[in-house]
């Protein structure tokens, strides 16, 4: 029987865990992206005047 390649086990958790962390940094650089700027309204609740009859 083989013995376990534990080195190339912890090296597999690592890169997933280096792939979970980018991932969210490129998320949170989305949000932010996204975001209004600061006194703007957030174009999905931009206030519209009620129409009048």
């Amino acid at each position: 029987m083989a013995t376990p390649n534990y080195g190339y086990e912890k090296r597999q958790r690592e890169l997933a865990k280096k792939q979970k962390k980018e991932d969210k940094q490129r998320a949170k650089a989305e949000r932010k992206h996204h975001e209004p700027q600061d006194g703007e309204p957030p174009a999905d609740t931009a206030e519209t005047p009620p129409a009048q009859d």
